[in-house]
């Protein structure tokens, strides 16, 4: 009994090369989820040093507050009362304090943004590890899965930006 092969080359040469581009497709876009993890990488330690800075000054400025309430104390406990100088403190304690919370405030909004990026950090490198899975076994809906999870990650890094 003989086997037909004339058309078993032909198959064989047109799936080598499917499997050829297919195995282009995966490379090329993990490339692209590994470039947006680097840069999602590098914001987020960004934001989350600009918050460090932030948090340090608003710590500042309240040692600064309390600085001048001691001062006030001091002021109000003289014999001679200098109601002027106990005024004045309280005055720039409010300015002080007012600073104090803005530099809060702005610590945590960069340090929400981290969040976000560092979010988006992490589905970038779980969708390069199930690209590579999906090549190993060659399973392409493994591949579609890394691919949604690298467009959720790219939806957290525009978010970032909103």
């Amino acid at each position: 009994m003989e086997v037909p092969t004339e058309g078993l080359q032909e198959t064989i040469n047109e799936r080598a090369k499917e499997e050829k581009a297919w195995t282009m497709y995966v490379a090329i876009s993990t490339a692209f989820m590994a470039v947006f993890a680097a840069i999602s990488g590098m914001l987020a330690g960004h934001y989350s040093n600009e918050a460090l800075i932030k948090q340090i000054k608003a710590s500042d400025q309240w040692s600064y507050y309390q600085a001048k309430g001691i001062k006030g104390q001091i002021a109000t406990l003289n014999p001679i009362k200098d109601t002027a100088g106990v005024a004045k403190y309280k005055n720039e304690q409010g300015v002080i304090k007012e600073k104090a919370e803005g530099f809060e405030k702005e610590s945590e909004e960069l340090l929400a943004k981290h969040v976000i990026l560092a979010r988006a950090v992490t589905l970038f490198q779980i969708a390069i590890a199930i690209s590579a899975i999906s090549i190993l076994t060659k399973k392409k809906i493994l591949w579609y899965a890394a691919i949604l999870l690298a467009v959720v990650g790219v939806g957290f890094f525009i978010l970032d930006y909103i």
